[in-house]
C-alpha cells in the first residue's frame, strides 16, 4: 500500500469510529452492540473471504449498520413504549439514511451497501428494497445472523439476555426465511468460537484485517 492510500485508509477508519461514537452518545446500547456485531461478523466472513480489503469493508459495514439512526428523532429513537405505525415508518428509514452518510466516504461503497441492506431478509420480506437471496450482499447476509445472536443474548433494560442455545435455535429455525442457509451453516460451524465471544462480551476485534488500520490510528495519536 502506498503512503497516500495508507493515509486515506486511516482517515476512513477514524471517521467510521467517530460516527459510531456519535451514535453511542444518543443511544448508549447501540455503540456496544455495534462493536460486538462487527467483531463477530468477521468470524463468519473469514469462512468465505480471504481478501483483507473485503474483510475491512464487512467490519465497517457491520460496525456502522445503525448509523442512520442519527437521522431519526429522539422522540422516536428513545421512546420507552411501543412505536406506532408512523413512528415505525420513520425508524425504517435508517438504512437509507446510513447509506447516504457512509457512501460519501471515499472507498467505503461496499460498507455502505451492507448498511443499506442490513434489514433485508433472505425470503424478500425485509426492507428497504425487498431484496431476496443473493440479491442481498454477502456481508449483510452474514451480519443478519450475528445481529440476531447479539439481540437475543444481550441484556436490555426490560429483560435479561437469553441463552446462546435460545439464539442458536432461532437462527436455525429462520434459515431460508430470514437468514441465508449458508450463513446459518457457517454460524453452526463457528458455534464454539462465537459462544466464547458472546460469553466474553467481545467488543474488540483482533482480526489482522482490522487491527492493522486501528493500530496505526492509535500510534498516530500517541505523544
Amino acid at each position: 500500500m502506498n503512503a497516500e492510500a495508507d493515509i486515506l485508509e486511516r482517515a476512513d477508519a477514524a471517521f467510521a469510529e467517530a460516527l459510531v461514537e456519535a451514535s453511542d452518545i444518543r443511544e448508549h446500547e447501540t455503540g456496544d452492540h455495534s462493536k460486538r456485531v462487527a467483531c463477530h461478523t468477521l468470524v463468519l466472513a473469514r469462512r468465505f473471504i480471504a481478501d483483507q480489503h473485503q474483510l475491512r469493508h464487512i467490519y465497517w459495514g457491520a460496525l456502522l449498520h445503525d448509523v442512520g439512526k442519527i437521522g431519526v428523532s429522539d422522540a422516536i429513537l428513545l421512546k420507552q413504549g411501543a412505536l406506532n405505525e408512523d413512528e415505525w415508518n420513520a425508524m425504517r428509514t435508517h438504512p437509507e439514511k446510513g447509506h447516504r452518510i457512509v457512501a460519501q466516504i471515499p472507498e467505503m461503497n461496499e460498507a455502505a451497501e451492507i448498511i443499506l441492506s442490513h434489514e433485508e431478509r433472505f425470503d424478500g420480506s425485509g426492507y428497504p428494497r425487498g431484496l431476496r437471496g443473493e440479491q442481498i450482499c454477502l456481508g449483510a447476509r452474514l451480519f443478519a445472523v450475528i445481529d440476531t445472536l447479539d439481540a437475543i443474548t444481550s441484556d436490555r433494560p426490560y429483560r435479561k439476555g437469553g441463552s446462546f442455545e435460545l439464539a442458536r435455535d432461532e437462527i436455525v429455525k429462520m434459515g431460508g426465511i430470514q437468514f441465508d442457509p449458508l450463513a446459518v451453516q457457517a454460524f453452526m460451524a463457528e458455534e464454539k468460537t462465537l459462544r466464547e465471544m458472546v460469553e466474553a462480551k467481545c467488543m474488540q476485534s483482533r482480526d489482522p484485517a482490522i487491527t492493522s488500520s486501528t493500530n496505526k490510528n492509535n500510534e498516530r495519536s500517541m505523544p
